[in-house]
């Protein structure tokens, strides 16, 4: 609603769900029982994991995410969605540092993660979102998904299926505003964490701004609560300024 001020978690009943476990996944996932202690913590993902509220999903097959829309019911209300999946480099898939390094394939792959991933997610769980209740969506984006900030250039399907994502979530956003009133749909850059993600390319990155996966999920789970409706669609830092499209 208009005007309505944040809504603390600690007060929330109903679902959480972390999708990716991997460095800054798993540390959300530890960390969010504290937060938010009345929500049911639920996590998914390609890893496998012993806990029984674990889901196997694969945001790139499409059987994957219908096997998890069948099983909305269960996460309804879902209050709580965190994508942090993202695919960078993998076997042949790395970052092209010039055009002639290009290929259909890498960019295909990379974007069935990295931008497609997010929404087909919230189509799979959009039923499970409560119409009558607080409910935040945050996606992992990323500084170098900006176009207004590239000034380096390179990275053609990292960064393209990022601003892709941006565009895709924004959209998503604005159609959640009629259906959904009361969701916030936030797109986050966690900054450089030491992550499998990041480790062959942070040599250069200054020891200060290099975050543990630990602060990474502060950063995020300090910021997400103060976002509201009226936010929704926006494209932040890990510090919460907002990053150019």
């Amino acid at each position: 609603m208009a005007g309505s001020p944040p809504s603390p978690w600690t007060d929330w009943q109903g679902h959480a769900l972390v999708v990716g476990v991997g460095g800054i996944g798993q540390a959300l996932l530890e960390a969010l029982p504290a937060r938010a202690p009345g929500l049911t913590l639920w996590s998914a993902g390609r890893r496998p994991r012993s806990d029984r509220r674990h889901l196997a999903l694969d945001l790139s097959d499409d059987a994957s995410l219908e096997a998890l829309a069948a099983r909305a019911a269960e996460l309804t209300p879902l209050r709580l969605l965190i994508c942090s999946a993202g695919l960078l480099h993998d076997g042949d898939l790395q970052p092209e540092k010039r055009l002639a390094r290009v290929r259909r394939a890498q960019l295909e792959r990379s974007f069935a993660v990295n931008a497609w991933g997010p929404l087909l997610l919230a189509q799979a769980l959009e039923a499970a979102l409560p119409r009558d209740q607080p409910s935040h969506f945050a996606s992992f984006s990323a500084r170098v998904g900006s176009i207004g900030d590239n000034r380096s250039g390179g990275w053609y399907a990292y960064r393209a299926a990022k601003a892709a994502q941006n565009q895709l979530l924004r959209t998503l956003a604005l159609e959640w505003r009629r259906t959904r009133p009361q969701a916030c749909v936030t797109l986050w850059h966690p900054g450089t964490t030491a992550t499998g993600l990041s480790a062959p390319f942070r040599s250069g990155v200054a020891p200060q701004g290099l975050f543990s996966p630990q602060r990474a999920a502060a950063h995020l789970l300090d910021r997400l609560p103060q976002r509201t409706p009226e936010d929704s669609g926006a494209f932040l830092a890990w510090d919460g300024t907002p990053i150019p499209w």
